[in-house]
């Protein structure tokens, strides 16, 4: 597989450090003319961000980007496409790894980059999976270890790592032999349509090295370009920016399937009922616990026109509205709506109800699927409320209004 012209550009993330490093290095030695650039935020609080450019040799120069607006995250967006562009008129540069630091997350920065008329060939996200479950489980906020991007970051630990892993279409997984099947199934049904590749893959003898008889009846190499190895392909495979922030939107999320193995189960979720929204918020400390994981959409009974986005991870929920569900629109407004929600919308399209529905998905070893069903059925409407009507429905108590600042 040859290396695109251009500077083609791959970002490596992930909150699993020595996973993320040797992802890197490990694509600085596969792909000869790489280099990577890594902005190190853990100098903000002197007020600076620094900046490091390396091959496998070692640094190649460094500098220091002063802080935006007081955020290490807006001076690392207000260097990185100067310093790429800086790499592709130089010359030279094969093929620019973009480290992230620990908590920056891949989406924004894909998005930063593509933005600045660059091409970002593979978004990869390295993972050990010993530590996919403890991470998952964490709900401290990343202030508290040292891991903010900006004085304002209240993200935590868990939730900033299931966007890292869930974002990504490939995972750059580390022989961790502390990993068990219970881990690596967790990490499988976490994200199942991305691709796996071991970090310490290689390529097997006969792709590295091909050989034909010579006249004198000896086997001889074959000239050619050195092959690539999985990880340096999947860093070159390509990346579609709009399609993988379609896949992230609770609209039309490439969600997760049933499955159950390995002590691993994710219970996948749906009905066409509103919830009552007083049991439903009486509920939510439950739910948010009953899963390592937990995401999808909802439609409460009150509030018939919003469609809310369920994200939990850590013990920590949250709930936002990401505005109508489709079936609320005019017809004229659905020209502004990007085809692949109306797609998503018209493969699941109920006659009466249109797209409201609730599709939530739940994944953790040891799940209670039993309990979790009931929990969830009882935060529906009953038949009684449901046959009353959407005009009753509204006037039920509004109990999601605080929560959501209403």
């Amino acid at each position: 597989m040859a290396v695109p012209p251009g500077l083609p550009v791959v970002i490596v993330g992930g909150l699993h450090a020595d996973a993320r490093r040797a992802a890197v290095a490990r694509l600085l030695a596969d792909v000869p003319g790489s280099v990577v650039l890594h902005h190190d935020l853990a100098t903000a609080a002197a007020g600076t961000v620094v900046r490091t450019i390396r091959d496998a040799s070692g640094i190649l120069d460094a500098g220091e980007a002063p802080l935006v607006n007081d955020c290490a995250c807006c001076a690392l967006r207000e260097d990185l496409v100067p310093e790429l562009e800086r790499l592709r008129d130089t010359g030279g540069t094969r093929l620019a790894v973009v480290e992230l630091w620990d908590s920056v997350e891949p989406k924004a920065m894909a998005e930063v980059v593509t933005a600045g008329g660059l091409t970002v060939t593979g978004v990869i996200t390295a993972v050990d999976p010993a530590l996919v479950l403890p991470y998952l489980g964490n709900g401290d906020d990343l202030a508290d270890g040292g891991l903010a991007a900006a004085a304002t970051d209240q993200r935590t630990v868990a939730d900033t790592f299931a966007r890292q892993l869930e974002y990504a279409p490939v995972l750059a997984v580390a022989d961790s032999p502390e990993a068990d099947d219970e881990d690596r199934e967790l990490l499988a049904q976490l994200h199942p349509t991305a691709r796996q590749v071991r970090i310490g893959q290689d390529l097997p003898p006969e792709a590295a090295e091909p050989s034909e008889p010579s006249g004198d009846g000896l086997t001889v190499p074959t000239p050619r370009r050195r092959a690539l190895s999985p990880l340096a392909q999947a860093a070159l495979a390509g990346f579609d920016v709009e399609a993988a922030a379609a896949a992230q939107h609770p609209a039309c999320a490439l969600l997760p399937a049933e499955a159950d193995a390995h002590g691993v189960s994710t219970l996948v979720w749906s009905k066409r009922r509103p919830f009552h929204p007083e049991r439903l918020y009486a509920a939510l400390e439950d739910l948010t616990c009953a899963a390592a994981r937990s995401r999808g959409r909802f439609w409460l009974a009150d509030k018939p026109d919003t469609l809310f986005h369920w994200d939990a991870a850590g013990g920590a929920l949250c709930v936002e509205s990401t505005g109508p569900w489709l079936a609320s629109l005019p017809d004229a407004a659905w020209d502004m709506v990007p085809p692949v929600r109306r797609a998503a919308a018209a493969l699941d399209w109920h006659p009466e109800h249109g797209d409201r529905c609730q599709h939530l998905v739940f994944t953790s070893p040891g799940l209670d699927r039993d309990g979790l069903e009931r929990l969830l059925e009882s935060c529906l409407l009953t038949d009684a409320e449901y046959a009353a009507g959407p005009d009753a429905w509204q006037r039920l108590p509004h109990a999601f209004d605080t929560l959501l600042e209403v």
